[in-house]
């Protein structure tokens, strides 16, 4: 990683720090010389526009989730324990760290239209391969015939991060987990499977916690 690179991925961990517990992103660019002690023209060179700031932190968030994703799958060989407990793990992390829940405002075609090529075009590419991971993911768990519900599915989870964070839900709330996978289960067609047993729940969640 060039040392362009490493004070970029700075940056946007600095401003991921802003933004937590923030339920609007009021971040703007000049409000990173404070925070990250480096100089506004240095910082103005790695974003040229407010909408670059926003794609770059967006595109971190896709490619920390994608990471998850398939830290996930060489733990999981059940497709729908893996599709399950990823999104779970997704909302735990969100609320045990107040991270700023991207799917506010992002993707986000105005936005992006605002952006340069280059951060636009990171975030097409691990949006995009996220996105296709939770398609794949979908498609493993079993198709059902009459309509696709991926589009469905993905709308609710978007959703979802943001209802849990509007209401300041506990991450340590199992019933939460409980009724978010049942809910996903319905809307995948699945209803004839079961969710994971509450014990299995919290075994989950003191895993977490020990890995975290």
């Amino acid at each position: 990683m060039s040392s362009w690179q490493q004070r970029e991925q700075f940056l946007i961990g600095v401003a991921q720090r802003c933004l937590q517990g923030s339920k609007v992103f009021d971040l703007r660019r000049s409000h990173l010389v404070a925070a990250s002690q480096i100089s506004k023209g240095t910082i103005y060179n790695h974003f040229a526009t407010e909408a670059d700031l926003i794609v770059a932190i967006a595109s971190d968030n896709y490619q920390h989730w994608l990471a998850l994703a398939e830290r996930d799958s060489l733990t999981y060989t059940d497709p729908l324990k893996l599709f399950l407990f990823h999104h779970c793990g997704r909302i735990r992390e969100s609320l045990e760290h107040h991270r700023f829940v991207i799917e506010r405002v992002m993707p986000n075609e105005d936005i992006l239209s605002q952006a340069s090529e280059a951060h636009r075009q990171a975030f097409e590419l691990h949006h995009g391969r996220y996105e296709r991971w939770n398609r794949e993911a979908i498609a493993k768990v079993g198709e059902v015939f009459g309509f696709d519900r991926t589009e469905l599915v993905c709308n609710y989870l978007r959703g979802n991060m943001i209802n849990c964070d509007d209401a300041d839900k506990s991450f340590d709330d199992l019933q939460m987990y409980h009724q978010f996978c049942f809910a996903l289960l319905q809307l995948m067609g699945h209803s004839d499977k079961r969710i994971p047993y509450h014990q299995e729940f919290v075994d989950w969640l003191g895993a977490q916690r020990c890995a975290a």
